[in-house]
């Protein structure tokens, strides 16, 4: 009998690789999506995946759903991946952030207990927890947490809700601690790719700057297509556990820019670079970067895709992209 995943945020970007992998491992994978939300498949049908997922109706908001979606498919693993992810717009949206990023994986964890209580759950926690918090410039497992955003502190709630009903009920549960990892599937509203989109639109002539807020802000970027292996690897150990997901590296939102440029041959890139204070954040958090000597030793993972390949990745797939548009128009 094949192992059966059921995958919250299907649709984003890390549930479509996800997806991917389990499929290749021989799971049976479900995806929760909002059939009242109009959902978008694109990243789906990127990977070529969109066909082999079952799909079940849900919504972190609905306790109701929840359970009848728990109860349903009673699957063996579960991944916690929805969420209102970005960060900028959870200033202004905090009361739904709360509810999905908060609430909303209390319900799940309340209907995995109450009607699969062998399921092996998954949450996607999130290296803006720590905010300002670190520990000579890193941040691991044992560093304390000082979000800066309605985001962050949505998911430290999550988090220890998540350790909560490890310790209170037996239920194997674990919080990935994952650092920025980025794709070809990222959104457009998020900066890397709002950069390699840009950069793809004024090498094809249809842009002629991009617009962006804190170039000094570094963090530790990686490809998401890695991360999501070692969601899986969290979830075939004896025990449950956290762990910190990153590369060990950090770099500006600056480098990003200049290296993204650089996939088309522009050095001086700051001639196409308008800043915008509007993109600024009410409270920043300086920089990221991830220690991850546990998620090494325990799990045995480690990045393949470097920095430099993840860019190029990138802002080839915008390239490809945009250059569609142009035939199609």
């Amino acid at each position: 009998m094949a192992k059966t995943a059921l995958i919250t945020g299907i649709l984003g970007q890390d549930g479509p690789y996800l997806a991917k992998l389990l499929l290749e491992k021989g799971y049976k994978v479900y995806g929760l999506i909002r059939r009242y939300s109009s959902p978008h498949y694109e990243n789906l049908q990127f990977l070529g995946i969109m066909d082999k997922i079952n799909f079940v109706d849900g919504d972190l908001t609905d306790d109701a759903s929840l359970l009848n979606v728990i109860k349903t498919v009673r699957p063996e693993e579960v991944y916690n991946l929805a969420a209102q992810s970005f960060v900028a717009a959870s200033w202004e949206q905090a009361k739904i952030t709360t509810e999905i990023n908060a609430l909303g994986v209390l319900s799940l964890l309340n209907a995995i207990k109450y009607f699969s209580p062998t399921s092996k759950f998954y949450q996607a926690s999130t290296s803006e927890m720590f905010g300002l918090g670190n520990d000579n410039g890193y941040q691991d497992e044992n560093t304390m947490f000082h979000p800066r955003s309605p985001y962050g502190i949505s998911k430290v709630y999550a988090y220890w809700m998540t350790v909560n009903f490890r310790e209170s009920y037996g239920i194997y549960t674990s919080n990935g601690i994952l650092f920025n990892h980025e794709s070809p599937l990222r959104g457009i509203q998020f900066v890397t790719r709002k950069i390699t989109d840009g950069v793809a639109k004024i090498k094809l002539g249809m842009a002629k700057n991009i617009s962006l807020g804190n170039l000094a802000a570094k963090r530790d970027w990686g490809f998401a297509g890695d991360y999501v292996e070692a969601m899986y690897l969290m979830l075939q150990q004896k025990d449950p556990d956290d762990y910190v997901v990153g590369t060990g590296e950090f770099h500006s939102v600056q480098d990003f820019v200049a290296l993204a440029f650089k996939q088309i041959g522009v050095s001086d890139w700051k001639q196409y670079v308008i800043i915008d204070p509007r993109y600024n954040r009410p409270a920043e958090v300086p920089h990221l970067r991830a220690r991850t000597t546990k998620v090494n030793t325990k799990l045995g993972w480690k990045p393949k895709v470097t920095f430099e390949e993840l860019v190029s990745m990138m802002v080839t797939a915008d390239i490809k992209r945009q250059e569609m548009v142009l035939k199609n128009s």
